[in-house]
C-alpha cells in the first residue's frame, strides 16, 4: 500500500480558502501549503485544484509558481497532476535539451503496466502534441505515436529498441506459466549471451519485454540453473552503458518491485549531490501504490530508514513535505 491516505474530514472549500490565504499579501505561509498538499490523497488534491479555479478564477499551479521556488515548487505542482500527466511531464523533461535522462525514461517504462503505458501515451499527446483535435478524432495512431517519436529521436542503438518495445505496452499479463516455454526462453537467453561470442541483444529484448512477470520469474530461476549465475550478473558481464541499465532495470523490477525502487531511491541520494528529479518522481508516483513496501525494502537493504536518508540529503520546506508524504 501507499503512505498517503484520503484525509477523513476533507472539506474542499475550506482547503481552497486556506491555500488562498497562505499566498495572499506579503510573504507565503509554506506550512499551510505543506499541511494541505501533504495530507490529502491524489483524488482530493485534484478536487482542490479544480475547485480553486472555480472559486477564485485562478489556476492553483500558476499561483504556486508565483509564490514558491526550486524543488519545493516542483514537488507541490507535481502533486497536483494525475499520475499519467506527471509521468508524461517527466518523460518530456528527460528528453529536453542537450542530453537524455535515460534513468528517468527506463524507470518510467519498466514501472508501468500495459494500461499505465497507454495512459502515459495519451497524456503525453494531450500535453505535448502538435496536431489539432480533428487529427485525434480521425487517426488514433497520431494520438499514440507522439511520445514514441520523441523517444526515437532522443535515444539510439539497442536502448532505443528496448524503449520503443516497452512503449508498446503489449506485455502478456496473464497468470499462466508454460514450464516448457520457460525452459526454452532460459536456454535462448543463455545462448544469446554468455554462451556465445558477442551478445544477441534482440533476443533479450523480445523475451524480457513480451513475457509475463510470472513466467519470467520462472525463466530467471531456470537461467540460474543452466548458467550457474543470476541473469543480472550475465547482463553486467555481457553489456555496457544504457542497454545494461535498461535490461537490469527490467529484470530487477520483475524480480522485486519495492526493492527495485528502494535501490533507485538510494542511488538518487548517495554520494555528492542529489538527483532531485528522481527523488521527487519515485516519492510522488509510488506514494499511493507501494511506498510502504519500498520503505521496508530500503530499511532492509541499507539499515537506515528512507526518512533518515531524506533528512540528511534535503533541506527546508522541500524536506518537510517529502517527509510528510513518506510518513
Amino acid at each position: 500500500p501507499g503512505t498517503v491516505k484520503a484525509f477523513e474530514n476533507f472539506n474542499v472549500e475550506e482547503d481552497c480558502k486556506e491555500l488562498r490565504a497562505s499566498m495572499k499579501g506579503l510573504g507565503t505561509n509554506e506550512a499551510k501549503i505543506i499541511n494541505i498538499l501533504g495530507k490529502r490523497n491524489l483524488e482530493q488534491r485534484l478536487e482542490i485544484s479544480a475547485r480553486y479555479k472555480t472559486m477564485f478564477g485562478k489556476d492553483l499551479i500558476g499561483e504556486l509558481k508565483s509564490e514558491l521556488s526550486s524543488n519545493f515548487l516542483r514537488l507541490c505542482t507535481n502533486l497536483l497532476l494525475t499520475i499519467p500527466e506527471f509521468l508524461a511531464k517527466e518523460m518530456k523533461r528527460a528528453m529536453k535539451g542537450g542530453g537524455t535522462d535515460e534513468i528517468a525514461l527506463i524507470e518510467i517504462l519498466v514501472g508501468l503496466d500495459n494500461k499505465g503505458i497507454q495512459d502515459l501515451r495519451h497524456a503525453y499527446k494531450l500535453m505535448f502534441g502538435k496536431c489539432c483535435l480533428s487529427d485525434l478524432v480521425r487517426d488514433s495512431e497520431v494520438f499514440k505515436n507522439e511520445v514514441e517519436r520523441d523517444v526515437v529521436g532522443e535515444t539510439s542503438g539497442s536502448f532505443k529498441k528496448l524503449a520503443v518495445s516497452l512503449l508498446q505496452g503489449k506485455r502478456d499479463e496473464s497468470e499462466e506459466i508454460d514450464v516448457q516455454l520457460a525452459k526454452e526462453d532460459a536456454e535462448e537467453l543463455f545462448n544469446a549471451g554468455i554462451n556465445r561470442f558477442g551478445t544477441d541483444e534482440s533476443r533479450f529484448n523480445s523475451i524480457l519485454v513480451s513475457r509475463s512477470y510470472r513466467h519470467l520469474k520462472m525463466v530467471f530461476a531456470e537461467y540460474k540453473r543452466i548458467a550457474s549465475e543470476d541473469i543480472e550478473k550475465s547482463i553486467k558481464t555481457e553489456m555496457t552503458g544504457d542497454i545494461e541499465l535498461g535490461f537490469l532495470s527490467v529484470v530487477k523490477k520483475i524480480k522485486n518491485c519495492p526493492t527495485y525502487f528502494a535501490e533507485e531511491l538510494y542511488k538518487s541520494m548517495k554520494g555528492l549531490g542529489t538527483d532531485d528529479d528522481q527523488l521527487i518522481r519515485i516519492i510522488v508516483w509510488r506514494s499511493e501504490i507501494d511506498l510502504v513496501e519500498i520503505k521496508g525494502a530500503f530499511q532492509s537493504l541499507y539499515a537506515k530508514s528512507l526518512s533518515e536518508f531524506i533528512k540528511d540529503d534535503t533541506s527546508g520546506d522541500f524536506r518537510t513535505l517529502l517527509l510528510l508524504i513518506v510518513g
